[in-house]
């Protein structure tokens, strides 16, 4: 049994139905909590279950991200941000109210809970989060616009797994043009489902893309 507590809102998860319920009035006998059933929102992550397993999104919470900078009427991309981007060399001029940026940036860190494929936009332009300029708040409202083609996709974790472990890395040698340090990036899915994934640049200069792939599988392993 597995129990998450957040302020006064609580979320239990076990394998033994009967000690959950025994556990549920025991607490209840303490605190006078209130039942709610099964889980279907908490903290923005919405949840719903069927016979192939639990499905995790943050639609609303991606939603309101999406109608707060005023992008609900905007045109959809297909990818979030462009290739070959020069946002490390920006010099255009700095935005008015910089918080801005940051609280927007600040969210789109948190949407990485379910949305693995923004592990790399995200690690982008949080790198900016100090002196933010035009160009990364562009970059940051791109993304806002793949947000919008799809807000509800998520994870899904399958009822039926075979607990084998796979993972996935890459390295980009040379990706920061300020540092030359090399970017790594790992996926990891246990039984074919998502359940680990990272984006982050290395503290080292890389001497050869060979050895920034073994810096990335190491990573990845450990």
């Amino acid at each position: 049994m597995a129990l998450l507590v957040y302020v006064d809102d609580l979320v239990l998860a076990g394998n033994d139905s009967n000690t959950c319920v025994a556990f549920k009035a025991y607490l209840h006998n303490c605190f006078r909590i209130k039942d709610l059933g099964s889980l279907k929102y908490f903290l923005g992550i919405e949840v719903a279950r069927n016979s192939r397993g639990l499905f995790l999104s943050q639609r609303k919470y991606a939603l309101e991200i999406i109608t707060e900078c005023g992008l609900l009427g905007a045109k959809p991309v297909d990818f979030p941000m462009e290739t070959n981007h020069k946002l490390g060399l920006a010099t255009s001029k700095l935005p008015n109210d910089p918080t801005q940026y940051r609280r927007l940036v600040g969210r789109l860190i948190y949407l990485t809970i379910t949305r693995t494929e923004l592990s790399y936009s995200v690690h982008i332009l949080s790198q900016f989060m100090q002196n933010p300029r035009e160009e990364h708040m562009e970059a940051a409202k791109r993304v806002l616009r793949y947000l919008k083609e799809n807000p509800g996709q998520g994870l899904l974790l399958r009822s039926d797994l075979d607990l084998q472990v796979l993972a996935y890395c890459d390295s980009d040698w040379g990706t920061c043009p300020l540092t030359q340090r090399f970017l790594i990036g790992y996926f990891v899915t246990l039984g074919g489902s998502s359940i680990s994934w990272r984006t982050k640049k290395q503290t080292t200069v890389s001497r050869s893309s060979a050895e920034a792939e073994y810096h990335a599988m190491a990573a990845t392993t450990s």
